[in-house]
């Protein structure tokens, strides 16, 4: 069964500690979280303060996705937080194995996401410290942007790589009940859902209806 990894950006920030415990009700798998800087993607909308303010109400493994140049200097900060799952951008990182082994080296599993028109490289030389990879399936932090199914195609190719096949796969933009079945088909084993979980405020419906898909 695919995972689901709610994005908190997503969320009515007005009551979110009650939004995470209904999220932990639904029993979702993961809590996703998007740290822009403002420059990589012109948003600001989640900071630390939120990530580590949640931690303290919630078990959940946290899903933190770097939407930033050069990450390195949040890593630890990250970590002293507790973090499980921690991704940087391919194209913002300009040593990725270094990057990805100061994530491993914190503890954490770390990743690499790629943007829908980033081709995805020959992942071999990141080993053994790239653990999962996150795939944008809509251009980063546009509102309302299309889902891109095409872009899945990556998945199917680290998937069927001999090399690669042992790498968990993250998708991660605009899955809801309708298409979430796209994912699964090419073999991804986390989704990330925003609009799909928060839809109509009814997140107990939307994840009963991701998580039965398949």
């Amino acid at each position: 069964m695919v995972r689901i990894s709610p994005s908190i950006a997503s969320a009515s920030f007005l009551d979110l500690a009650d939004t995470v415990k209904r999220l932990e009700k639904a029993r979702v798998d993961f809590l996703h979280f998007d740290v822009e800087d403002g420059s990589f993607v012109k948003e600001m909308r989640l900071g630390l303060k939120i990530i580590q303010d949640l931690r303290t109400i919630t078990a959940l493994p946290f899903d933190v996705h770097l939407m930033m140049v050069d990450p390195e200097w949040v890593i630890p900060v990250l970590s002293k937080i507790g973090i499980e799952l921690l991704s940087v951008h391919y194209e913002a990182t300009e040593y990725p194995r270094r990057t990805l082994g100061i994530i491993h080296d914190a503890g954490m599993k770390a990743g690499l996401a790629f943007n829908p028109k980033t081709a995805v490289p020959d992942l071999a030389i990141y080993f053994p410290y790239l653990h999962f990879v996150n795939i944008l399936t809509t251009e980063p932090e546009v509102k309302d942007s299309a889902y891109l199914p095409l872009v899945l195609e990556k998945v199917s190719t680290i998937k069927k790589s001999k090399k690669m096949k042992n790498l968990m796969c993250e998708v991660d933009g605009g899955f809801t009940p309708d298409n979430i079945n796209d994912a699964i088909a090419v073999g991804a084993d986390i989704v990330v859902s925003g609009r799909g979980v928060f839809l109509n405020g009814e997140i107990e419906k939307n994840i009963r209806l991701l998580k039965s898909a398949g």
